[in-house]
């Protein structure tokens, strides 16, 4: 398959293109793509004033949250920073998806190949991996799209975007504002993926990585409500 039909293919019949990934793993075209589709969907939003602001504004109280004090100097700072947010938001996305997925793709190695006895290669897992992430970067630039219009900053595809009466500095509101509907379908595509080159059900592995998911925002939940 080549990368178009890949792309689509991951969306529209996971099962069938992720069976032909692991018998023919290409990484770099779908890297490089999902990588440019979500470094310009951050920055997109930050391209305007209302977004710079509103990123500003979720950075002051996402250290508040943690109980970081941001006294009047440091909040200026952060401001002057602002006008380089669509650079350096680019820049992040780029230089750091790749150290993520080769340390995600690592950890997945050791559990199911050492822990679980799988045989798969390192290329054909992180080829999987990789590809995977199409449902992620369709999601950030779906949500910079919409954010980019309202000028605003944060995930547009949440549960919580679609409840705004819940205050998202509560407890709830911080839980929903994380709970992503393109991250869990996310979640199922790549336990789709991993059940065809491993050769095991699907429900299991997804049941697995939505707990490891609720417990990561539950406790992230809970440290930055008020």
């Amino acid at each position: 398959m080549n990368l178009p039909a890949r792309f689509i293919g991951v969306l529209t019949s996971p099962r069938d293109t992720f069976a032909s990934i692991a018998a023919h793993p290409k990484v770099l075209g779908m890297l490089v793509l999902t990588i440019a589709i979500s470094a310009f969907a951050a920055a997109l939003p930050m391209m305007t004033e209302g977004g710079r602001q509103a990123a500003v504004d979720q950075q002051v109280s996402f250290m508040e949250g943690f109980g970081i004090e941001v006294s009047d100097e440091a909040y200026t700072q952060i401001q002057k920073g602002a006008s380089r947010l669509p650079y350096t938001t680019a820049a992040g996305v780029i230089f750091s998806t790749p150290i993520v997925i080769l340390i995600i793709t690592g950890i997945l190695f050791l559990i199911f190949n050492v822990f679980m006895g799988g045989d798969a290669r390192f290329k054909q897992l992180l080829a999987v991996f990789v590809h995977s992430g199409v449902v992620s970067s369709i999601g950030g630039l779906f949500a910079g799209i919409i954010n980019y219009f309202r000028q605003a900053a944060g995930s547009a595809t949440s549960i919580g975007a679609l409840l705004p009466m819940i205050d998202e500095k509560s407890f709830l509101g911080r839980l929903l504002g994380m709970a992503d509907v393109f991250a869990i379908w996310g979640v199922i595509v790549l336990a789709i993926g991993l059940a065809v080159l491993y050769r095991r059900k699907t429900q299991p592995i997804a049941i697995t990585f939505f707990g490891i998911y609720a417990v990561i925002i539950l406790a992230i939940a809970a440290f930055t409500s008020k």
